[in-house]
C-alpha cells in the first residue's frame, strides 16, 4: 500500500420541511410558518429550519448488510478528502501571495512533507475500497479529480505515474463523485447527509453542484448495491 499511500500526499430521505400553514396556541402566542407571532405586541422571532431525513429504504438483507458495511468506510475515509481540500485551498491562497515560482514549488513541497508525516500511518491502513471512496470525495470536496489535482500541482508527466501506480490496485485516481447517477456514489453521499445531521463527521459544504434532497426523493430513498 506504500505506492497508494503517495498518491494521496500530492494533494495536500430527504429533507422534510413543512409548508403548511400551523397555528399552536400557546401563552398568547402562535407558530406561523416559520415564525412565532406573541398577540398583541410586535415581536417576532424566526425559527430555525430543522431538518429530517426519511427512513433509508433496502431492496433485500444483502444491501442493508452492505450499507452499514460500507458505512464504516465512508467515515473512515471522509476525514482525509476534507482535509485535503482545507489543505488545497490554504496551498491556493498562500501561492496567489507569492511572486517567485521557486518559491510556490518550495511552499507545495513544504506543506507535502507536512501531510507526509502527519498522516502517513493512517492512510496506510487504508483498504482498496476505502481508497476508491477517498478518490471519489476528493473530487466531491474539491471539484476537482485527484489526476487534475496532481496534474495542476505536480505535472501532467507526474500524474500519469502516478495513475498508472494506482490502477495496479484496481483503482482510477480520474474517478469523479456523481450521486445522481451513480449507486455507489448516492449511497455515499446518503451516509455522509445522515452522519452530519447526527454529529458523526463535521459537515464541509460540496464543491460539486448537485442536490440530495431531490435525488434521494427520486430515488426514494432506495438503496440499491451492484453486486461485483
Amino acid at each position: 500500500m506504500r505506492k497508494l499511500v503517495s498518491l494521496f500526499f500530492v494533494l495536500i430521505g430527504v429533507f422534510g420541511f413543512s409548508q403548511t400553514e400551523k397555528k399552536i396556541k400557546k401563552d398568547s402566542s402562535y407558530i406561523y410558518k416559520d415564525y412565532i407571532i406573541f398577540e398583541g405586541d410586535t415581536v417576532v422571532i424566526e425559527l430555525d429550519e430543522v431538518a429530517v431525513l426519511n427512513k433509508v429504504k433496502f431492496k433485500n438483507d444483502y444491501d442493508k448488510r452492505y450499507y452499514y458495511w460500507f458505512r464504516k468506510k465512508t467515515i473512515k475515509a471522509y476525514p482525509f478528502a476534507k482535509l485535503a481540500a482545507e489543505r488545497l485551498t490554504t496551498l491556493n491562497e498562500r501561492l496567489d501571495n507569492i511572486d517567485s515560482k521557486r518559491k510556490k514549488k518550495l511552499y507545495t513541497k513544504r506543506v507535502q512533507k507536512y501531510m507526509e508525516e502527519e498522516f502517513t500511518e493512517q492512510l496506510k491502513k487504508l483498504t482498496r475500497t476505502e481508497g476508491r471512496i477517498l478518490i471519489k470525495l476528493i473530487h466531491r470536496q474539491t471539484g476537482v479529480t485527484t489526476f487534475d489535482l496532481i496534474k495542476e500541482i505536480r505535472s501532467g508527466w507526474k500524474a500519469f505515474w502516478y495513475h498508472k501506480t494506482a490502477s495496479l490496485f484496481k483503482l482510477s485516481l480520474k474517478l469523479e463523485y456523481n450521486p445522481e447517477l451513480i449507486d455507489e456514489d448516492f449511497m455515499i453521499e446518503d451516509i455522509l447527509q445522515r452522519a452530519f445531521m447526527n454529529g458523526t463527521l463535521e459537515k464541509q459544504v460540496s464543491k460539486l453542484d448537485f442536490d440530495y434532497m431531490n435525488i434521494a426523493a427520486k430515488r426514494g430513498n432506495l438503496i440499491h448495491v451492484q453486486k461485483k
